[in-house]
């Protein structure tokens, strides 16, 4: 994930139960944590905030869902040029482990990859 997105188990946080998953921050970052309270509040204060909320959840279930097909329907190298048009200033940023892990391949895959385009 890039700069200046949310983070949120929605079912977690809707059903005011333990998440059964967690972010883990691999580059420095300013995490901003919201309680329910919160949460609450910025409901009951700022006009029209639901309506935010629900665009930035729609956003994100797009975002997800068509991040997750190409890792199903396309060849490793063809995810690689995606995601580096996508996050092309996460691409030294990040772990190749990670990347690697994210695309679905292997370390070694990765490091064939891009030989075989430098």
């Amino acid at each position: 994930m890039e700069e200046h997105n949310f983070v949120v188990d929605l079912d977690s946080f809707d059903n005011n139960i333990p998440s059964s998953a967690y972010v883990q921050a691999i580059t420095d970052c300013t995490l901003i944590i919201f309680t329910r309270k919160d949460w609450e509040d910025l409901t009951n204060t700022i006009i029209g905030w639901e309506s935010i909320v629900h665009k930035i959840v729609k956003k994100s279930v797009i975002q997800k869902l068509d991040g997750r097909s190409p890792l199903v329907s396309e060849d490793a190298t063809t995810r690689y040029f995606a995601f580096m048009e996508k996050y092309p200033q996460l691409l030294h940023r990040i772990p190749r482990s990670y990347l690697a892990s994210y695309l679905g391949i292997t370390q070694s895959s990765l490091s064939r990859i891009r030989k075989n385009i430098s």
